[in-house]
């Protein structure tokens, strides 16, 4: 039985993947910040919250790291935890480096020391690219140009993986992933900020949504067809970095009204209002990534488009949202 080792397991990403591993057979470790309220609601959803080994520890605590890789010995390392609401990153800018460039150095430090063999994955993000692109579109050669203190702190924590992949041979390989969502996205992206709020307006509990630029652009996929590629990366002989993205973009006008569509409201318009503090302080116009090499060389498609995703994520946000009016009214009834 293969042994997996997840930082960020409570996470979309995390979820997905812990579930991936398990039904492949893996014996699935999960490291858990030590706080007093531990959400495990993502793994729950998913069904596979008591399928899974946690560990105590933070990736701002090195002996932590230390002592769950050599208490571990695991085959395989996904490094999924970062403060990943790139909107913050400005408010937190020292937490976020502390978190996912510096965390990610103790991680590898951690497996270099105590169990060279295992295979790394690390979270790259199409953030790294900024506004940097060759006809609006990103591949593996691009060069990187990050426009949020975000996209700073996975340059560095990429740059590291490769670093010690070519320094101490370790098997460490990065996955570019563009934006990627689910229904368990967390609700302060703005994806499941629209999702969520079409469900309120269509079952009467909110009458408008409040957002910043609707005119920037991203590559969308689902979350559950990118972990698949996760794991491939790491089946291979050699390490190497992909693209993992659905290699079409979509302007975030295109996501409020396929949202507004899966209700049945075709005018969406007086639903929306912009708000300047919904703005970033150095704008993305465009993500759109070439996800061939991913094609080719890892055998990996995404499954679920656009539409669907979309679709998707506004029904389970109705009927999340039905199940609590259904509760309070049982208790109020009481």
């Amino acid at each position: 039985m293969k042994k997996a080792f997840i930082t960020g397991i409570t996470g979309q990403d995390g979820a997905y993947l812990s579930k991936l591993l398990i039904d492949k057979g893996y014996k699935v470790y999960g490291l858990l910040r030590r706080t007093v309220n531990r959400s495990l609601e993502n793994l729950e959803y998913l069904g596979i919250a008591d399928k899974i080994n946690y560990i105590d520890g933070d990736m701002t605590d090195e002996a932590s790291l230390i002592k769950a890789i050599k208490d571990i010995q695991p085959d395989e390392v996904y490094n999924l935890a970062a403060q990943s609401f790139v909107g913050s990153s400005w408010l937190q800018a020292s937490a976020t480096i502390e978190i996912n460039a510096m965390g990610t150095l103790r991680l590898l430090n951690a497996i270099k020391n105590n169990c060279p063999t295992a295979k790394f994955y690390q979270a790259s993000s199409s953030e790294m690219f900024g506004n940097n692109s060759d006809n609006g579109i990103q591949n593996e050669l691009t060069p990187f140009k990050p426009r949020s203190p975000y996209g700073i702190s996975k340059v560095t924590a990429h740059m590291l993986t490769v670093n010690y992949r070519e320094s101490y041979g370790l098997f460490a390989c990065c996955g570019i992933l563009f934006n990627h969502e689910s229904p368990i996205r967390g609700i302060e992206f703005v994806t499941r900020k629209i999702t969520d709020g079409v469900a309120k307006i269509k079952l009467g509990l909110s009458d408008h949504i409040e957002l910043g630029n609707l005119d920037a652009e991203r590559d969308w996929g689902f979350a559950g067809d990118y972990v698949k590629a996760m794991w491939s990366m790491l089946q291979r002989d050699n390490p190497k970095d992909y693209i993992i993205c659905t290699g079409k973009s979509h302007s975030l006008r295109n996501f409020i009204n396929e949202a507004f569509k899966a209700v049945g409201i075709t005018d969406w318009t007086k639903y929306i209002k912009t708000n300047p503090k919904y703005m970033r302080p150095a704008e993305l116009n465009k993500l759109e990534g070439d996800n061939s090499l991913a094609l080719q060389e890892l055998e990996w498609k995404p499954k679920l488009d656009f539409k669907d995703l979309v679709g998707l994520m506004v029904k389970e946000d109705i009927r999340r949202i039905e199940i609590k009016i259904v509760s309070y009214e049982n208790n109020s009834s009481l």
